[in-house]
């Protein structure tokens, strides 16, 4: 299954170069009758680096970018996380966008441990969640929601293999965008992206 995923993602992330002026909504649509029933990120709680609950309401007037990662990671994570900061900088003062980045590996990424790794990037808890929970959970999460791979393996390097991919999720939790995260001209289409999509709820009101 993972190993479809990958080029899954890839395809995704090519299409939404290409895309219109609307972002298209990624994943499985189901064609109704007098219905389009999009692809929709499920229901989740977790935790962030405060100790406070995080659940699918905390970004429901937001636009935001998940990832998965461990902070550990010796390859492609700081690459990740570099290119994130990036995100944070340029919407730092826009309350209609967060982050939310999940640790897939929660027995070592503590909460004490994502607030010390969130203070040394120094970015904010409102704006950017570093969340954790039950292993399976996120990693169903990430599968099942996100349409990305997070699972442990003994030959990737810190044990685990994920992908290195943003998704831009909207304010009705459908994912209209997946990028490479490792890539900054990959990055600059999802950063116009986003306010190409913050454009689409202005243009509604």
């Amino acid at each position: 299954m993972k190993k479809l995923l990958i080029p899954f993602i890839v395809l995704m992330a090519c299409q939404q170069q290409a895309s219109s002026d609307k972002l298209p909504y990624m994943g499985n649509t189901i064609y109704e009758e007098n219905d389009t029933i999009y692809h929709t990120i499920q229901d989740f709680r977790l935790a962030d680096q405060d100790s406070s609950i995080v659940t699918n309401e905390t970004f429901g007037d937001k636009v935001y970018v998940a990832d998965f990662f461990f902070t550990s990671c010796p390859t492609i994570c700081p690459k990740m996380k570099a290119q994130m900061l990036r995100v944070y900088e340029k919407f730092e003062d826009n309350p209609e966008v967060g982050i939310l980045s999940h640790t897939i590996d929660p027995e070592y990424d503590t909460v004490a441990l994502l607030k010390d790794y969130a203070e040394r990037l120094g970015v904010k808890s409102d704006k950017w969640k570093f969340v954790t929970g039950d292993q399976d959970y996120i990693y169903d999460l990430a599968e099942g929601s996100y349409m990305s791979i997070a699972d442990e393996d003994a030959d990737a390097p810190g044990g685990y293999i994920h992908s290195g991919a943003f998704l831009l999720v909207d304010k009705e939790r459908h994912v209209r965008g997946v990028y490479d995260g490792t890539v900054p001209e990959q990055v600059d289409v999802m950063m116009n992206d986003i306010e190409k999509l913050l454009k689409e709820y202005t243009d509604e009101k």
